[in-house]
C-alpha cells in the first residue's frame, strides 16, 4: 500500500494546573487530557521525489515548514535517512474538521498522524512508545495525540500515565471562528500575574508535582462518575484568559446557564466545552446556546469522549 488515511482526534483538558517553572523555560504542569471524536482526516501518500508536499482545505492552515505536520515528516526523514532514500518523500493532505487555533491540539494531532502514517508507509515497525518519544520533540501535546484516550500528563505535558477511558461522556464544544488566543501569551501572562506562587527551586518540582490537586478528578474518573468529573473541572489558564477575552467568559456563562453538568475553557482557549448527561441533552444544550448567543461566528459541535488516539480510517 502506498497511501494511508488516518483519523486524528482532538483533545480537551479536563484538568490543567500550573505548578512552576522548569529549567528548560517551559512550565511544569499537571493535566488530565481526553480525546474526543471531533477529528481531522489525514491522507499520506508516497512520492517518487525527495519532497514533502502538504495540502489543507482550511485557508488558515499553512502548507510549508511552519506547519507542525510538515515538521513531523521532516523529523522522520532526518531520523531514518536510509528508509527515506528507499521510499522517497510524502504528500500530506489534511481535511480539517477541528477548529483552528482553538486549544484542542488540532496541529499536534495532525503531526501525530503523520508520525503514525510514515511509520506505516515506510514499514518502520516503531512502537507506540517510540512514536510518542519522537512526538515529544515536536510539541508537548503530540505524544498524547498518538496514544489518545484518557491520561494524566505531567512534565511539560509529554509524560503520560493512562487512566480508564471515558468513552460514554457527551460534550458540547463551542469556539468563535474569528477568535484566537496565543498559547505562549497565556502562559507568559500567567507567569507574570501568578509567578510569585511558583516554586523556584527546580529540585523541589518533583515534590510539588506529587502534591498537586488533581487527585479528586482522578478518583472521579476511576469511579466513572460523570457528575463528579464535571464538578472537578479545573483550568488555571482561565484566570488570565477569561478577563482578557470577555467573549470566552460569556460563552462559558451561557453554557453554565443551559443546565450542563459542568463547563470549562479547554487548554489556553478560546474553545469552551460542557459535559452533558446524554447525546439528547447535548443536542438540546447546543440549540439553547446557539439561540442565546445568536452569533454566526460561533461554531458549536456535539462530540463524545473516546478511548483512542490516531487510527487508520476504516
Amino acid at each position: 500500500m502506498h497511501s494511508y488515511t488516518l483519523i486524528a482526534p482532538a483533545k480537551i483538558n479536563l484538568y490543567l494546573e500550573i505548578i512552576g517553572d522548569r529549567p528548560d523555560h517551559y512550565h511544569e504542569l499537571a493535566m488530565i487530557l481526553q480525546s474526543i471524536d471531533l477529528a481531522d482526516e489525514i491522507e499520506l501518500r508516497s512520492l517518487n521525489t525527495d519532497r514533502i508536499r502538504l495540502h489543507c482545505d482550511h485557508p488558515q492552515v499553512p502548507s510549508d515548514e511552519s506547519n507542525i505536520a510538515y515538521q513531523a515528516a521532516e523529523l522522520m526523514m532526518r531520523k531514518f535517512p536510509n528508509t527515506f532514500a528507499k521510499y522517497g518523500g510524502v504528500e500530506i493532505s489534511i481535511t480539517k474538521r477541528i477548529p483552528v487555533a482553538a486549544g484542542l491540539a488540532g496541529g499536534s494531532t495532525n503531526a501525530a498522524a503523520v508520525l503514525v502514517g510514515i511509520n506505516l508507509l515506510w514499514k518502520l515497525g516503531l512502537t507506540q512508545s517510540e512514536l510518542e518519544e519522537l512526538g515529544a520533540t515536536l510539541g508537548s501535546d503530540v505524544p498524547f495525540c498518538v496514544a489518545g484516550g484518557t491520561a494524566i500528563a505531567t512534565g511539560r505535558g509529554e509524560q503520560l500515565s493512562p487512566l480508564p477511558s471515558l468513552n460514554s461522556i457527551y460534550i458540547v464544544l463551542g469556539k468563535y471562528k474569528s477568535l484566537e488566543v496565543s498559547t505562549p501569551w497565556a502562559y507568559k501572562t500567567y507567569r507574570t500575574q501568578f509567578g510569585d506562587s511558583y516554586i523556584r527551586d527546580s529540585d523541589n518540582l518533583a515534590v510539588r508535582a506529587s502534591a498537586v490537586h488533581s487527585g479528586e478528578m482522578v478518583k472521579a474518573i476511576l469511579h466513572q462518575d460523570v457528575k463528579e468529573i464535571a464538578q472537578k473541572l479545573h483550568n488555571d489558564l482561565e484566570k488570565v484568559v477569561l478577563p482578557a477575552y470577555p467573549q470566552v467568559l460569556e460563552l462559558r456563562e451561557t453554557f453554565a446557564n443551559a443546565g450542563v453538568l459542568g463547563t470549562m475553557m479547554s487548554g489556553s482557549g478560546p474553545s469552551v466545552f460542557a459535559l452533558c448527561e446524554s447525546q439528547e441533552h447535548a443536542e438540546q444544550v447546543k440549540q439553547q446556546v446557539k439561540t442565546a448567543t445568536n452569533n454566526e461566528d460561533l461554531e458549536l459541535f456535539v462530540t463524545q469522549a473516546i478511548a483512542h488516539g490516531i487510527q487508520i480510517a476504516s
